[in-house]
């Protein structure tokens, strides 16, 4: 699977290409300001890209009018097309946000309801809808809205019409801009059922096409194999690494590490691909989370070093800063054009050691030294084997441990390592040790 072997780049498109938030029908091809930014990509090392909802909606994106319409502030279908078409040409894989959990009350078939109610062919399209109700909208009728939200329209994923509704927008996905894979968007609410059904539909579609599902906590392992997808969000991961620094406690993020991706057998996640970040369009930019503006570049390297299939989000690579509580427009904001410093070369590079180390693809997880400030473990294939070392401590560390070889390569730096007599790890420091002999 071609994921397992990518670094993902997220962009939510209309902050992106800053889009006004509420859908004024004013139609501006903004989504061609992504081909500006191709060479960035590349640079940085990106071989795929995530994008937020692209399709007609209300007002963020996650409240769909119409499954098969670019959004009229992002431009024309023709316009992604050429997005598309020009990121397959650099050889970067494009995965879109499917929202089928719900939709938003501009959605064509919701609209029908509101204006013939009861007599509307579209009524069972939606979950729990009652005419002699009434909703904060004051439409004379109640319906489902996700978590209470009423400009969420719960979508009746029992109903065959619907489910065939998704697949043939799907199946316009792919015939249209031949896209590579889905992001299930909040995956934990969606019937495991649907998700295997829409996995199977879109395998005899085209080979190779990447299912990921939102998901925020549980037994990764057993939803995996319940919705019968190829990824999920490790959100577990995501909170302990910034913890684990802020906190100086490496044993947070190795426990969870090792809970997931350990040898025991009660792993809960082993050998499967997760999707590892340090923030997304929904939390805080992780440079405005940690205390310590040194441990920038080694919460990259955990990302990038342990099992899983790294993201980052867009703007958060040269170190830009957003709070949750600022409201999500502030995460989803407009950048001019991109920047280069000293962290986006530095990921740059772990980009680099990831995508072409089979070890850090596919290896299994072994903690090899842990202190409170200082980690090492142990990424490892029949055939390669890759020691992934932090320090985030502000003082030189001199680990002493049975690296199971004498000589490594750095695959960040690409200079040599000798294990004999300990070795050296600087204040603020990680390597991509691969070991030689």
């Amino acid at each position: 699977m071609w994921a397992y072997e990518s670094c993902f780049y997220q962009i939510y498109p209309l902050g992106f290409c800053g889009a006004p938030y509420e859908n004024d029908g004013v139609r501006e091809s903004r989504i061609l300001k992504v081909l500006d930014w191709i060479p960035h990509i590349r640079k940085l090392g990106m071989n795929a890209i995530y994008f937020s909802p692209v399709f007609e909606s209300d007002t963020h994106g996650y409240n769909t009018r119409d499954y098969t319409k670019i959004d009229v502030r992002l431009g024309t279908n023709e316009d992604f097309k050429k997005v598309c078409d020009a990121l397959h040409a650099e050889g970067i894989k494009v995965v879109l946000d499917g929202v089928f959990n719900h939709v938003g009350r501009g959605f064509w078939a919701f609209q029908d309801v509101l204006k013939n109610r009861e007599n509307s062919p579209y009524r069972w399209w939606f979950n729990n809808i009652s005419f002699e109700g009434n909703s904060n909208y004051n439409d004379g009728l109640w319906y489902e809205g996700w978590e209470g939200n009423y400009d969420l329209v719960k979508l009746n994923l029992g109903n065959e019409d619907v489910v065939q509704h998704i697949f043939s927008a799907v199946k316009g996905w792919i015939d249209e801009f031949d896209i590579d894979g889905l992001r299930l968007d909040v995956a934990y609410c969606l019937p495991p059922h649907f998700c295997s059904r829409l996995r199977e539909y879109c395998d005899g579609l085209k080979n190779d096409f990447f299912i990921l599902g939102e998901v925020l906590h549980g037994e990764y392992g057993r939803m995996l194999n319940e919705m019968n997808i190829h990824s999920v969000t490790n959100y577990q991961c995501y909170k302990g690494i910034h913890s684990a620094f802020n906190s100086m406690n490496m044993f947070e993020i190795i426990h969870s590490l090792a809970r997931l991706f350990g040898p025991e057998d009660w792993t809960v996640a082993r050998g499967r691909h997760l999707l590892s970040f340090c923030d997304n369009h929904d939390v805080s930019r992780i440079a405005s989370i940690i205390s310590e503006p040194r441990h920038l570049p080694l919460i990259y390297a955990m990302v990038f070093g342990m099992p899983g299939i790294p993201c980052v989000y867009y703007g958060s690579e040269w170190g830009t800063k957003a709070d949750k509580s600022q409201g999500d427009p502030a995460l989803r904001v407009s950048f001019d054009a991109p920047e280069w410093n000293e962290l986006t070369d530095f990921i740059s590079k772990l980009a680099a050691a990831k995508k072409d180390s089979e070890a850090l693809n596919y290896g299994n997880f072994t903690s090899k030294l842990l202190t409170n400030r200082q980690c090492i473990f142990e990424r490892k294939t029949d055939n390669d084997r890759v020691l992934v070392a932090i320090n985030a401590d502000a003082a030189p560390f001199t680990a002493h441990f049975d690296a199971g070889c004498g000589m490594a390569v750095d695959l960040i730096t690409g200079e040599a390592h000798d294990f004999g007599g300990g070795s050296e790890l600087p204040p603020y420091s990680a390597y991509f040790w691969k070991c030689e002999r």
